[in-house]
């Protein structure tokens, strides 16, 4: 559910009908495809086929982990340090492992890649794709294995019953699984759809950079898009470690974390998210950025943002700082965080677990597009580069009698 502070009125929106039409057609699209970590192949075909599409401006290579650099051509960067900003390609979702026909019956065996509540797989229906991901066959979860045991066992595994026991010939190893929910759609501006985490991430980003590409001196930013995080930064930590990004490069990493409805509402505009669970991010960046959103919001009267912690789960920023880069976050507040309804119900027992769609607020990613625009122009700008310390300064001057 939206908060009640998504729903106060606020000024009317700056964008046209068909600015926010094609936002809402990129998301509709990229958080429909089916990805899961490892098997991000449908995304990363989206993304070389838009690139493609823009080959006179933009550029896009594979590393050796399969990530992707999005990065502009001909571009003059000017002695500036780059700007990275990164999502990831995959969500939560189930990876074929085998199959078998026992009778009539028609079973696979998946293992499930990410992390979601061990109650809501009981009986829970999923659709299992092809393995060119073209057609989907449904199945029930008739048993599940909730045990980890790393390395010889990463992942929770199930076995789902098929309806249409002639597709298991259809189905191989290695086939995406996800859970079976209802096709994606806009309601009342807020977007509903199977993979919200981080897909729409990828979309904000390519949506931006699109922008970014035809400003003259901005040949200093390109995109990062990683595979795997879900089970372990897996993508991220191959980048870091690579040598693909440069040393003095910023990366500013785009999430989409849950929502907490009288915290981090839905619809309450992009997040600033000074740190996660594990640790706190790059001071200086994130401090950067949050004066360019402030100083936004001060012009602009239909721009807001947050401010927040968001401890809810570990995100790409910290691994990048881990190997030593200065790294920020900016999110879309989400509900039904990895595809869970209710989840803090559900733990606490008061409520059955339900499967749902993921949910994100169009003018979220929409007030997000424009921060990632304003901090790719303004980030090297003088009045932020200061940080708080002009600030201080000015308090010392006035206030410094006090205590001499």
């Amino acid at each position: 559910m939206v908060s009640m502070a998504a729903k106060k009125k606020s000024p009317k929106s700056k964008y046209s009908p068909s600015q926010r039409s094609a936002v809402e057609r990129a998301l509709l699209r990229l958080t429909s495809l089916p990805t899961a970590s490892g098997v991000e192949h449908r995304v990363v075909d989206f993304v070389e086929n838009w690139a493609a599409a823009r080959k006179n401006r933009v550029a896009v290579q594979r590393d050796r982990f399969g990530n992707l650099l999005v990065r502009q051509r001909r571009a003059k960067p000017r002695g500036r340090k780059p700007i990275f900003v990164t999502a990831h390609m995959d969500h939560p979702a189930f990876v074929v492992t085998s199959t078998k026909a026992e009778g009539t019956r028609a079973l696979v065996s998946l293992e499930f890649r990410g992390w979601v509540a061990p109650p809501y797989f009981r009986g829970a229906r999923l659709e299992i794709f092809d393995r060119a991901a073209r057609k989907a066959y449904e199945a029930v979860i008739e048993s599940v294995d909730s045990r980890v045991d790393f390395p010889r066992k990463p992942f929770v595994t199930v076995t789902a019953r098929l309806a249409q026991p002639s597709a298991l010939r259809r189905i191989t190893a290695g086939s995406i699984a996800r859970w079976k929910l209802p096709k994606a759609e806009v309601k009342r501006d807020i977007l509903h759809s199977h993979a919200c985490d981080d897909v729409a991430g990828v979309a904000v980003a390519l949506l931006a950079f699109e922008r970014i590409v035809r400003i003259s001196g901005l040949g200093h930013v390109s995109l990062l898009l990683t595979r795997s995080e879900e089970i372990g930064f897996v993508g991220a930590i191959g980048a870091a470690k690579s040598g693909i990004i440069p040393k003095s490069a910023r990366l500013i990493c785009l999430e989409t974390p849950r929502s907490f409805p009288y915290d981090s509402p839905v619809g309450g505009g992009p997040i600033v998210r000074v740190g996660d669970k594990t640790s706190v991010f790059s001071p200086g960046l994130t401090n950067q950025i949050s004066a360019i959103a402030a100083d936004c919001a001060r012009r602009d009267p239909t721009f807001k943002y947050q401010r927040k912690l968001m401890a809810g789960g570990t995100c790409e920023a910290t691994t990048f700082a881990a190997y030593g880069f200065p790294s920020a976050c900016l999110c879309m507040p989400l509900g039904n965080y990895h595809n869970m309804q209710d989840i803090d119900g559900v733990l606490a027992g008061r409520v059955p677990a339900r499967i749902g769609r993921e949910f994100i607020s169009i003018d979220d990613a929409l007030g997000l597009i424009d921060l990632l625009e304003l901090v790719a122009r303004r980030l090297d700008a003088r009045e932020v580069s200061g940080g708080h310390r002009p600030y201080m300064e000015r308090l010392w001057k006035r206030l410094r009698r006090v205590v001499t």
